[in-house]
Order: C-alpha cells, then sequence, then structure tokens
C-alpha cells in the first residue's frame, strides 16, 4: 500500500521519501489532494511497457493488416467469461 505525505513534507525531507519510495509509491499531496506518486524507477519502467499505443488501422501496412486478420485469439473470450462464471458459481 502507498503512503501519503504532503509536498511541503517530501521537501524538508526529500532523501528520507526517496529511499521509501523504493519499497511503495509515495502519494504526494498538494492543497490535500493526490497530485504526483513517487515511485521506484524499475515500477516506472515496467509500469511504462504496459502502457498500449494506439495506432489507427489506416496507418498500417497491408503486412501488418494481414498478420492482424490471420491472429486467432486463444482462448475465446466468451469461453474465458463462462469458465470465470463456472469457476465462481
Amino acid at each position: 500500500m502507498a503512503s501519503t505525505v504532503t509536498a511541503a513534507e517530501v521537501s524538508k525531507n526529500f532523501g528520507a521519501y526517496q529511499d521509501a519510495a523504493v519499497r511503495e509509491p509515495v502519494v504526494i499531496t498538494k492543497n490535500g489532494r493526490p497530485r504526483t506518486v513517487l515511485m521506484a524507477y524499475e515500477d516506472f519502467v515496467r509500469l511504462s511497457k504496459r502502457d498500449r499505443r494506439v495506432q489507427r488501422t489506416i496507418d498500417l501496412s497491408d503486412a501488418e493488416i494481414a498478420a492482424v486478420e490471420a491472429a486467432e485469439m486463444t482462448p475465446d473470450p466468451d469461453q474465458v467469461g463462462a469458465s470465470a462464471k463456472q469457476t465462481a458459481g
């Protein structure tokens, strides 16, 4: 769980919060509202890799379109939902 601290407190003890952020994210508030998060670089890199990139289909090459058309979705999304219901029920 992330700890929460004011921006004023972070500015007074930046080194301590920088060390704490390696262990868990530190939410920094301003005027009582969450504004930024200080986190370990490795966590930032991991989360950044999860970002999805949006690309317009009109910008895809013919080869990319063919690859998408040939791709098979596994497992079937309908089956995933059905098996989840069976497991829960």
